[in-house]
């Protein structure tokens, strides 16, 4: 395929001017595998807790490559070697990085394909179009899997301290309006080095990755498992689940072309080929709204009352707590809903059910942020640390929840 001659500056509100620097980068931006990304919002559903969070996944890729540009500019004025080549592969890379995504973010993943990460998608939809852009992004696809020699540019990509999260945190707290998930991330890549071929900080940017990692904490447990959020994306994937059962039953819903292949069809790792692909590339948010909107009206009583909470915010109640509850109060909400609408076991459990969500802000055995010390040493972030919470947020924090309606449906 040719490769366009445009180049082409977009204006972010987060970073203002962003300049496209490459041609092949221009013209994977103009491809309908790309654009399809202004169609998949970034926080799925968070939008219900925060009005403002309407921003799409061609924002935070547009974001993520300018953050690259930065960081690529910045290390090779500390004389580290990246050649024009590792340069495109690298944007190309993070650029891409999120391509897998499905209708509302993660939602997908949990509903109409099975046993594959987006990141897996983002792989497969990497090598078709390498096969359309001659091998253009050969470097690219080697870097975003890690198999490239010079580790430290797909820790640049993929890693706790990538341009991916430096970005979805500024650009998330932004759009939410939650103001401590605000980083500096031109601090922090001023800080950036590479020492034995990896990614590392200096240590005078200790405090500014202090700042990251409290403000991941902050923005997981604030933003992205806020309770609300959490119900309104379970109701999501348990609308799509139904929907799916009701096709498998021979039950006639409506909706797009690509959004019933996937009801009609079970995808796994195993199948997702080219034809599962391009189903795929022509599923976006708009679909499930769609769906959603006539199936409000399905002579089901379960799927018609799901789709009901989702378009006029009529939630679930969920309750949150560190421990297990171990009272039977989900044992009796179970019961009395289940009698009240005259429901079997399998329909009462789209209503009431419970689960866990688990995060841990930081990692310390996969990939750790390493400090180079003054004097030439390596310590790991949270040794170098002397805040007394950084070695707390390496601990896996569970909490427990259970979910169910309101007093009248």
């Amino acid at each position: 395929m040719s490769i366009s001659n445009k180049l082409k500056i977009f204006n972010d509100p987060i970073y203002g001017f962003i300049r496209i620097p490459d041609a092949l980068i221009f013209s994977l931006i103009a491809d309908p595998y790309f654009q399809r990304l202004r169609r998949i919002s970034q926080m799925g559903l968070s939008y219900l807790v925060y009005p403002g969070a309407h921003h799409t996944r061609f924002h935070h890729a547009l974001g993520s490559m300018h953050l690259m540009q930065e960081a690529i500019q910045l290390l090779r004025f500390k004389g580290i070697e990246i050649t024009e080549e590792e340069a495109k592969g690298l944007l190309c890379a993070i650029l891409l990085h999120d391509i897998g995504h499905g209708p509302f973010s993660h939602a997908m993943e949990h509903s109409l394909v099975e046993g594959i990460k987006h990141e897996e998608i983002s792989h497969i939809f990497m090598e078709v179009l390498n096969h359309k852009f001659n091998g253009s992004l050969t470097l690219g696809i080697e870097i975003f899997k890690g198999t490239y020699r010079k580790k430290f540019l797909n820790q640049l990509v993929s890693s706790q301290l990538d341009m991916d999260r430096l970005d979805y945190l500024k650009r998330d707290s932004f759009y939410t309006g939650v103001a401590e998930g605000n980083i500096n991330a031109e601090r922090l890549i001023t800080m950036l080095n590479v020492v034995d071929g990896e990614l590392v900080v200096e240590e005078k940017g200790i405090y500014s990755v202090e700042k990251f990692l409290m403000a991941r904490r902050f923005m997981y447990w604030q933003v992205y498992l806020h309770k609300t959020g959490l119900v309104a994306e379970q109701l999501l994937i348990r609308t799509l689940q139904r929907a799916k059962e009701l096709v498998e039953m021979n039950f006639e819903l409506a909706c797009s072309r690509p959004l019933m292949f996937f009801l009609k069809t079970k995808i796994d790792k195993l199948n997702f080929n080219k034809e599962v692909l391009d189903h795929f590339a022509n599923l976006d948010d708009t679909d499930n709204l769609a769906a959603i909107k006539q199936w409000q009206h399905s002579s089901d009583f379960v799927l018609s009352k799901l789709c009901g909470m989702i378009l006029n915010r009529r939630l679930l109640n969920i309750k949150l707590r560190n421990k297990p509850e171990k009272d039977g109060r989900f044992e009796t909400l179970f019961e009395n809903f289940m009698v009240k609408y005259k429901l079997s076991e399998e329909e009462t459990s789209y209503f009431v059910f419970r689960g866990i969500i688990e995060n841990k802000a930081y990692n310390r055995l996969s990939q750790n942020i390493n400090i180079l010390r003054s004097n030439g040493k390596l310590l790991d972030v949270a040794n170098a640390s002397d805040h007394f919470n950084l070695t707390a947020l390496s601990e896996t924090v569970t909490k427990y929840y259970i979910c169910y309606p309101k007093d009248d449906l």
